[in-house]
């Protein structure tokens, strides 16, 4: 029988290491919060919500539970019934909604009212702070640059509306780098919408600069979001169109299409298409040698096509080998890294999982849970999610058990 471990790992994260202790202080809990003598929840009836149908609590035990352990009942594996609001529903969803609508206007701004002159060596700092971004990015993670990146994007967008020539030009083409960086920190923070709004920002302006290399880029953004929703033949058909004209690309472009393109082949489950895109892509790598100021994670990342290959491998239920690429391709990544290491660890872990090798898989796991509180990359919690279906066959043995405990930290603060 499967088990709520979202309601086991916050009981074990509220100090209750017994379903009875989490009985008794629920019920003392929830005594004190209605001010109910007769409250009472029994060990019976927690053991039966960590298992595999939890049934729906009553609506003042809802109020206990959100009070006792911080989560509403859908929260901690409970299906809601039809109707179910809880109380905090419409207040979340409101800042949510203003925080996108506050970053995003930097994409919607009204034409302008002045004109200014605009030096064309502001292309060159632009570019140069882009530099400093994409490094920021590895050490922070999104949360902490989303509102940075966009404010300059913001700023960009006016100065295109004053300059002229070539200037105006080079202005474009910086300026869709920044929107497809804003695109991917969206994405990275798992708001898939606001990443895929992004893409069509970065898709327009690359179109409007006439660059024929930043209208494949933004094709391939485009299928990065298609490819976290499991969308296969869609990550095909873009970077195909990406590649239609391949003559006319930059190396670099042609590389990041042809991963890409991979990353599609392994969702239709095309071990085969995986390895010959792969390859074909890594006789190019070395005439990567442009100096365009984005895109360049094929010659920043430590075996970048390696990695591809292997959540492909990983993706395709291919252990053992998904298991040996990342050991040789954890050597190299440099510690700095710690969002990508922590991604990539638990893609090993999973690997090992799947490879029937759990206990290395949870000690890979203790690692990845401290750098994803750290970094509150979505991307990362994805994949501790995919790891722990991969352990669900030892759900009940101790290393489930201790897998449960260790990922706690994780869902709190997620």
């Amino acid at each position: 029988m499967s088990r709520n471990d979202a309601l086991r790992a916050a009981r074990l994260r509220a100090g209750w290491r017994t379903v009875e202790q989490a009985a008794a202080g629920l019920t003392d809990r929830g005594r004190r919060l209605l001010d109910d003598a007769h409250f009472n929840v029994s060990p019976r009836t927690w053991r039966r919500w960590e298992g595999s149908r939890p049934g729906w609590p009553l609506e003042e035990t809802a109020l206990a539970l959100h009070d006792a352990l911080g989560r509403w009942p859908e929260d901690l594996g409970f299906t809601p019934p039809p109707g179910w609001i809880r109380p905090d529903h419409h207040q979340e969803a409101e800042v949510k909604r203003r925080a996108f609508v506050s970053v995003t206007a930097a994409a919607l701004v009204p034409g302008p009212t002045t004109t200014q002159h605009v030096d064309p060596a502001l292309i060159t700092y632009f570019q140069e702070q882009l530099e400093g971004h994409y490094r920021a990015d590895m050490f922070l993670g999104p949360h902490d640059l989303i509102g940075t990146v966009s404010a300059q994007y913001q700023l960009i967008d006016k100065l295109v509306r004053s300059a002229k020539g070539e200037t105006r030009r080079g202005l474009l083409r910086v300026g869709a780098a920044y929107a497809a960086l804003v695109g991917w920190l969206y994405q990275d923070a798992g708001d898939l919408e606001a990443a895929s709004f992004w893409r069509g920002v970065t898709q327009e302006i690359a179109i409007r600069s006439r660059d024929p290399h930043l209208v494949g880029y933004s094709l391939v953004n485009q299928a990065q979001v298609r490819t976290d929703l499991g969308d296969g033949w869609a990550v095909i058909d873009l970077c195909e169109a990406a590649l239609d004209d391949a003559c006319r690309l930059a190396p670099k472009v042609r590389v990041m299409a042809l991963q890409q393109q991979a990353h599609g082949a392994s969702l239709t489950r095309d071990r085969a298409s995986v390895d010959q895109l792969i390859d074909t892509a890594a006789g190019l790598l070395p005439r990567v040698d442009d100096d365009l100021p984005w895109g360049n994670a094929c010659r920043r990342t430590p075996g970048y096509l390696e990695v591809q290959r292997a959540t492909c491998y990983g993706r395709l239920g291919l252990g053992a080998e998904a298991g040996a690429l990342w050991s040789q391709i954890l050597a190299v990544v440099p510690s700095t890294a710690r969002r990508d290491r922590g991604v990539y660890m638990a893609r090993q872990a999973t690997a090992a999982a799947v490879n029937g090798e759990p206990e290395q898989a949870l000690e890979i796991a203790r690692a990845v849970a401290e750098i994803a509180v750290e970094t509150r990359s979505a991307r990362m919690r994805r994949e501790m999610t995919a790891l722990q279906r991969a352990m669900r066959p030892w759900q009940d043995a101790p290393v489930g058990r201790d897998l449960a405990e260790v990922f706690a930290p994780v869902a709190e603060g997620s």
